[in-house]
């Protein structure tokens, strides 16, 4: 059994800016064609340093998350984060899940407090389970302790947040007990991203903060994932109408240059969410590439 690269590692490295993307489990035969072929597509086009894979509302993906986690793994190369959250389990039984995937040689995991299950809107953990993020990750880590860990970052504040203070707190507590970096939400703004990044920082938070990123395909989609559209892109989108095409340009365009100044104002890469489809992440990719902005880790 051969243990996959911690993601930490990577980071520590410091040789390229980090480029991954996310996916998240098919819900039916046609859903799991088309991951299998962005895998293809992203494992000849792009060559990601690594890719997650999310875990449904409820943990309700719990057995599909595991099975594409291995799929991704050893049929295409990469070296996967599976995501992982508090909802439905004992602290016993998440020591037996997580230890499955430690022992099948999985070394990196999302580690998330989930969302609800479809219908509801309280969180409500298991009786002996745990309650928050940070108190998964505490007790990975003193089970796990050479699991890299990645945690949730919100630089446009998390919906149940008391403050914009108390998030960072919270972010805080997550590191101390045990992750190693954290990937934030979508946003379309990078002055939230910086200016995030510097409260962190003023905080004592040292983990890399990854800026999670997603190409927009319709102007429905950005205004539903996320509160705070800049002017600029509201009017792109507007000027888009409902034209794909035109659409899929200014998704492109505008995602490329967040990047392009999220690395030059020192982020350690991005991750995008692709939504499990590969054009614009290779359209991305290429850009980069040619901007020379960033190149797969095997031809540093």
């Amino acid at each position: 059994m051969n243990r996959g690269r911690a993601i930490s590692d990577i980071l520590e490295a410091k040789d390229h800016p980090l480029l991954s993307v996310e996916f998240f489990p098919p819900k039916d035969d046609a859903g799991g064609d088309l991951i299998v072929q962005t895998a293809l597509d992203l494992k000849q086009q792009v060559q990601p340093d690594f890719v997650s894979i999310t875990y449904g509302a409820g943990g309700t993906t719990q057995e599909r998350t595991y099975r594409y986690a291995r799929i991704l793994r050893d049929k295409y190369g990469f070296e996967v984060m599976p995501h992982f959250t508090c909802v439905g389990n004992s602290k016993a039984e998440v020591i037996d899940l997580v230890g499955q995937y430690w022992k099948d040689g999985f070394s990196n995991l999302m580690t998330l407090r989930g969302d609800p299950p479809k219908g509801e809107t309280d969180f409500k953990p298991h009786p002996d389970g745990c309650h928050y993020a940070s108190e998964l990750v505490e007790l990975l880590h003193e089970n796990f302790p050479d699991l890299c860990m990645g945690v949730a970052a919100y630089p446009e504040v998390h919906p149940q947040a008391v403050s914009p203070e108390d998030d960072l707190k919270y972010l805080k507590r997550k590191v101390d007990n045990g992750a190693s970096f954290a990937t934030t939400q979508l946003f379309f703004d990078n002055r939230n991203y910086f200016a995030f990044v510097d409260k962190a920082r003023a905080l004592g938070i040292d983990a890399p903060i990854i800026p999670g990123l997603m190409p927009i395909r319709s102007a429905k989609q950005a205004r539903r994932f996320c509160d705070h559209i800049p002017e600029e892109l509201d009017d792109m989108l507007n000027k888009a109408g409902d034209d794909k095409a035109a659409i899929h340009r200014v998704g492109v365009e505008w995602c490329f240059r967040q990047i392009q100044e999220l690395l030059e104002g020192g982020a350690p890469g991005v991750h995008l969410y692709i939504m499990n489809r590969s054009k614009m992440a290779i359209e991305l990719a290429n850009r980069l590439r040619e901007a020379g902005l960033w190149q797969p880790a095997a031809t540093v």
